[in-house]
């Protein structure tokens, strides 16, 4: 394996009518990211980051990626692969 591979090690298709459509993990370099969604919105498919709910009841990104230029990489990753499981 590369030293900086990123990879899609699961996949888990959320089958109701609700905007969530799957939960993906992310295997970077070794390390297993769990979390990202893909979610169907106004402008179409986008992918959320891990994300967890604090005391205040709203929501709060748990990884954030270190350039826009990553961002796009782990979001294009995890579309192609939800797109390819269909």
């Amino acid at each position: 394996m590369e030293e900086n591979a990123i990879s899609v090690s699961r996949i888990y298709r959320v089958e109701s009518d609700s905007k969530l459509k799957a939960f993906i993990d992310l295997s970077l370099s070794g390390i297993v990211v769990k979390g990202f969604s893909v979610v169907n919105g106004s402008k179409g498919l986008f992918v959320n980051m891990p994300r967890q709910q604090g005391k205040d009841g709203k929501w709060y990104n748990t990884v954030y990626p270190a350039t826009k230029e990553l961002k796009q990489q782990l979001s294009d990753l995890v579309l192609e692969a939800y797109k390819a499981a269909e």
